[in-house]
């Protein structure tokens, strides 16, 4: 506490020397003619404060606040778009849906396709909050991706209900109007009889039981 008090008196001391915010002091030079150095110049000069590491300071503070923003891919448009991580975290999806109508879109982080269109899929699916838009990363999810024959990307599934598998196509950014069309013929007022068929030919059963089979035979 008494360094504290020092510390304000010198300071006030040194700066009750002028009301002048600009207080100026002068030194002798060698020709006689009076050098003039600010009370700023002074101030830096005696607590070691430097203009410059100050901005270097600001800018690292700044590239590091940057660098924590979330990606793009990992951003989503509201609850009615979902990321999936595993195959079974997919077919759970696709069967608790229920008659709603599920777009799935497959990308990659590297792709610079499905970079340009993301926005826009995130403006139609706050648009219709009444479809669930699934996101699933390619390079998480090869086997899965494989098997549902997704060779381009961004690729797109359509599903629904007990009608499982609607339509299937590629898009870009500059071909979303086909998205739209989709959107425009599936997503209308309906109610499915049966079971979810999910992702097409290969159903949730038959890939459930595959899996549960693989999980019971004995390690090699």
């Amino acid at each position: 506490m008494a360094a504290i008090v020092r510390f304000l008196s010198f300071n006030s001391s040194l700066l009750s020397t002028s009301s002048n915010p600009l207080h100026q002091t002068q030194l002798p030079c060698k020709n006689n003619t009076p050098k003039r150095l600010s009370s700023d110049f002074i101030l830096n000069s005696r607590f070691g404060i430097n203009p410059r590491k100050q901005s270097l300071q600001f800018k690292i503070q700044a590239t590091i606040t940057e660098t924590e923003q979330p990606k793009w891919w990992e951003k989503n448009a509201g609850p009615n778009m979902i990321d999936i991580h595993s195959t079974q975290e997919f077919l759970n999806t696709l069967s608790e849906a229920g008659d709603k109508l599920v777009i799935v879109e497959f990308y990659g982080t590297w792709c610079a396709s499905c970079r340009a269109l993301f926005p826009k899929l995130c403006k139609t699916a706050q648009e219709h909050p009444e479809i669930l838009f699934v996101k699933v990363n390619f390079d998480e999810n090869k086997p899965m991706c494989k098997n549902l024959n997704v060779k381009v990307l961004p690729y797109f599934h359509f599903y629904r209900g007990a009608d499982g598998q609607l339509e299937s196509f590629s898009c870009s950014l500059a071909k979303f109007q086909k998205i739209k069309d989709a959107i425009e013929t599936h997503n209308t007022d309906r109610c499915s009889i049966g079971p979810n068929k999910g992702v097409g030919d290969v159903t949730l059963e038959t890939v459930s039981a595959a899996k549960a089979k693989q999980s019971e035979s004995p390690s090699s």
